[in-house]
């Protein structure tokens, strides 16, 4: 039997055996887990709040995504429109840049974070980004201003200092290809603060990126620190990168999870990280199916598995996991079944919106250890 028909063959004795209870999967307690914009399935996303919460509950790693002011600073949002994040439509001096722009083939309409000053931005703050799932979350809006990636970094080794452990972090550089094409590329800035900081030069450093170009620029300006590895985001979807889309080229997302695709990854990056439905797919019925074969053949590459997310509602879970308390409902059970089920199909960390349900689903209460 090779790798990948055993770890199908494993798969599907689990699925067989466990309807919500994940029953028989054996834990690893090597597993990373990574803190998806901190803990946001219980503060508002890219806070301090958010990720003192996540290192608070286990996280191995906390994420920052990273979009630039208009004076050149690393901002942490999740994207450059900042309508959805940030109480921004409350503020009259602003509304006259509310503007439609056009971001990676994506037309949209709203504030972006590129048209302010890191002082006007300072002014600004946070609010929950799906406050229908998470009304708990809504009710801290407006008590958290915007961090940018140096305060991160202090943070977490501040963090580090007080907790006696290393706390990773797991960059992601967002819109390379757009925020080159309006004059403000990232990676230039972003390797300048690492070299700047005491802390990311020696603590646990993962770069990710859904672009190919930037990661192979960070690996020929960076080489292989002991430290540092380099991540490659995809989706199981015909999607093309941003960068391969500039460029003219027809390479999918699917094609480069195929072995000759990861063959070419594991070149410059270390990490795969897919969404997590393409490690075990759903089914017609919205329930798990088999388990593909991206992770078994990711290994055969050379390449660590680390999908995203897991968010702990039940609109997020494989209907064999939900509960019928509604799809806004928290379902930390039918959570840990979900990571136990990706686990026992071999992945090796994994980010989640709630650390602490992924530290219950390994079993572990504490710090995995140094990155993969």
């Amino acid at each position: 039997m090779t790798r990948r028909e055993t770890m199908g063959a494993a798969g599907a004795a689990l699925l067989a055996s466990a309807s919500g209870a994940a029953v028989g999967i054996p834990l690893r307690k090597d597993v990373q887990v990574f803190g998806h914009r901190g803990a946001s399935a219980l503060r508002p996303e890219h806070t301090l709040a958010s990720y003192a919460k996540a290192v608070q509950d286990g996280a191995d790693f906390i994420e920052p995504d990273l979009v630039i002011s208009k004076d050149g600073v690393l901002i942490i949002r999740h994207e450059n429109n900042i309508a959805e994040t940030t109480d921004i439509a409350r503020h009259p001096e602003f509304a006259d840049r509310k503007t439609e722009k056009l971001v990676d083939g994506e037309r949209q309409l709203g504030w972006f974070v590129e048209d302010f000053t890191l002082a006007e931005l300072k002014t600004l703050r946070a609010i929950e980004r799906l406050p229908k799932l998470r009304p708990q979350n809504a009710a801290f809006d407006g008590r958290f201003d915007l961090v940018t990636w140096q305060e991160m970094i202090d943070f977490a080794a501040a963090e580090s200092l007080a907790r006696g452990r290393k706390i990773g972090l797991v960059p992601e550089l967002k819109h390379s290809t757009y925020f080159a094409g309006v004059g403000m590329p990232l990676e230039d800035r972003f390797l300048a603060t690492l070299a700047a900081h005491d802390y990311t030069r020696r603590a646990p450093l993962v770069i990710q990126s859904f672009e190919i170009a930037n990661l192979r620029y960070l690996r020929a300006k960076l080489g292989r620190p002991a430290n540092m590895r380099l991540m490659q985001l995809a989706i199981g979807a015909d999607a093309r990168p941003a960068d391969v889309v500039k460029a003219g080229g027809t390479l999918t997302y699917r094609q480069m999870m195929m072995p000759a695709g990861l063959a070419d990854i594991a070149g410059y990056a270390d990490i795969l990280a897919p969404d997590t439905r393409s490690i075990i797919p759903l089914g017609a019925d919205g329930r798990l199916a088999a388990v593909a074969p991206v992770t078994a053949d990711a290994h055969e590459a050379g390449l660590v598995v680390m999908p995203w997310t897991f968010r702990p509602e039940n609109y997020f879970l494989a209907k064999n996991f939900q509960s019928d308390a509604g799809p806004a409902a928290r379902n930390p059970a039918g959570s840990i079944a979900e990571i136990r089920a990706c686990v026992a199909a071999g992945i090796d960390g994994f980010f989640t919106d709630d650390p602490a349900l992924g530290r219950q689903a390994l079993g572990t209460a504490g710090f995995a250890g140094e990155p993969l």
